[in-house]
């Protein structure tokens, strides 16, 4: 990673790394399998972010999941188990970057992107306060409408409504429906984020979330309800895909976690001065800066293709205002 140290970077962000070195290389061309196998190994990073999702989703199947046949019918007492452990997830994920971050202040100021503080005293926010219109948000809404998902995933494959397969049956199409999720997520994501910004559905739904012009681990999860509902329907593809609870659980944590960590508002969790954890996604807080780039995310090449992408740079930047002047001039002419 690089920081563009210049002054004029600086007073727009603290910590700004190079947004073209992240993005996946499988849409390029001619295709070179050098960096596209380099960034496989980085994304699937034994101690990173998506791995460790994956290591907690098989932690939770094994361990965390009631058993299947208990899922034939709908019972408070198994639905009431997902629901605290999703709940028990979220405090301990989001609330403990926060609690890093934020309130103890660990890592000051060292790869943040946004030293602006989290607002209080704002009637843009519920309870006046950011973070805590964020974390009622996603306690509430959030975890309510992961746990139902969940639920509803449990019971179509208890009695057969998914089509479910094992590992030892069927062990390629297992593994490469791991791999698959993380793509069909973006996919998903993009698709739904942008539908989200049609002028209407922005104002009366989405808006909520774009509140966090600068975000915090509690962001990435807060939402409208309704958007909590069209974000997670992505696990329905598994009503048609041959797939495991596994799978299902996997998607869903994937959504609900990579958001509180992307939301983080910093590149890197850094321990000891010695070792790294990525977390950040600078791409997606260019976003919420900016509001009309970067929708998509670093494994899908649609703002890339669409011509929305921003990758931070004052040349961005300069991009980015010809691109809505001439759509202004659009509008104005029809």
């Amino acid at each position: 990673m690089t920081t563009q140290n210049h002054a004029a970077s600086r007073r727009k962000w603290n910590f700004r790394p190079n947004l073209d070195d992240q993005l996946a290389p499988f849409y390029r061309w001619p295709p070179k399998p050098g960096p596209m196998l380099r960034y496989i190994l980085a994304s699937w990073s034994p101690i990173g972010v998506r791995m460790l999702i994956l290591g907690f989703a098989i932690i939770t199947w094994f361990v965390f999941v009631p058993e299947l046949q208990d899922c034939r019918e709908f019972s408070l007492d198994w639905i009431a188990q997902i629901w605290a452990r999703n709940l028990l997830t979220m405090l301990v994920v989001a609330g403990g970057l926060h609690l890093y971050f934020y309130s103890l202040r660990r890592q000051q100021d060292e790869e943040r992107y946004d030293t602006r503080p989290l607002m209080r005293n704002s009637r843009l926010f519920h309870f006046n306060d950011q973070v805590r219109d964020n974390m009622f948000w996603t306690l509430v809404s959030a975890v309510g409408i992961w746990s139902a998902y969940e639920a509803l995933m449990m019971y179509a494959y208890a009695n057969g409504y998914a089509p479910m397969i094992s590992f030892g049956a069927h062990p390629a199409w297992f593994i490469a429906l791991i791999f698959l999720i993380p793509w069909w997520a973006g996919l998903h994501f993009y698709l739904q984020h942008r539908l989200l910004h049609t002028p209407r559905l922005y104002a009366a739904v989405h808006s909520w979330h774009h509140k966090n012009s600068n975000t915090g681990p509690w962001s990435g999860a807060a939402m409208h309800p309704v958007e909590h509902l069209v974000w997670l329907s992505s696990v329905f593809v598994l009503l048609l895909v041959p797939s495991h609870p596994l799978h299902a659980i996997f998607l869903l944590q994937f959504h609900v976690i990579s958001a509180a960590t992307s939301h983080s508002g910093y590149e890197h969790l850094c321990l000891g001065g010695r070792m790294k954890f990525r977390l950040g996604d600078f791409f997606h807080q260019l976003h919420h800066r900016f509001c009309d780039c970067n929708y998509g995310t670093f494994e899908t090449p649609w703002d890339q293709w669409l011509d929305t992408y921003h990758n931070g740079t004052e040349e961005g930047e300069a991009w980015m205002k010809e691109r809505r002047r001439q759509l202004s001039q659009k509008k104005t002419a029809g």
